[in-house]
C-alpha cells in the first residue's frame, strides 16, 4: 500500500511539472480585441508543411495568440517591454523542441522563418516598429 502511494505521488508530481506543457490556459483567438491578430491565420507556413505535426504546431499557435493576449492586456509601452513578453513566448516555443524531435520533426530553418514571420506580423499588428532579431533572440532554433 504505501509503495502504490509512493508510485501515485510521483506519477502526479511528475506529470505536474513536465516542461513541454503549457504554463498557460488555452486562448481563443476570437476573443482577441485586436482584428488584425483577431482574423489571421497563425503559422499557416507551419500548417501547410507535413513535416511539422498539426498538434504541435497547435501549441505553438496557441502560443503565439496568448501573447497576443498578454500584450493587450499589458499594454507595453515601449520595445523593451514589448521585448520581455515575446522573449517569454520564444522560451516556451523553446520548451516544445524535444517534443517536436520525438515526433520526427525540429524547429529547424523553415520553422524559425515562419515563427519569426508570425511574431513580427503581431509586433506591428500591435503598433511596434521592433527589430525581428531581437524579438525573437532567445530562440534556440
Amino acid at each position: 500500500m504505501r509503495h502504490s502511494f509512493l508510485l501515485l505521488f510521483m506519477a502526479v508530481f511528475i506529470s505536474c511539472n513536465t516542461p513541454n506543457q503549457t504554463r498557460f490556459k488555452m486562448i481563443e483567438q476570437n476573443t482577441l480585441i485586436n482584428p488584425q491578430t483577431k482574423n489571421y491565420a497563425f503559422l499557416t507556413c507551419m500548417y501547410q508543411d507535413s513535416h511539422f505535426p498539426a498538434f504541435l504546431v497547435d501549441k505553438c499557435k496557441n502560443i503565439l495568440v496568448h501573447l497576443c493576449s498578454e500584450i493587450e492586456t499589458q499594454k507595453p509601452g515601449n520595445l523593451d517591454e514589448l521585448y520581455k513578453l515575446t522573449h517569454a513566448s520564444v522560451e516556451l516555443i523553446n520548451d516544445l523542441e524535444d517534443e517536436f524531435f520525438e515526433h520526427g520533426s525540429e524547429l529547424e530553418t523553415a520553422a524559425a522563418e515562419c515563427l519569426a514571420s508570425n511574431i513580427e506580423f503581431i509586433a506591428t499588428a500591435y503598433g511596434f516598429d521592433a527589430d525581428v532579431e531581437e524579438l525573437i533572440a532567445t530562440r534556440n532554433w
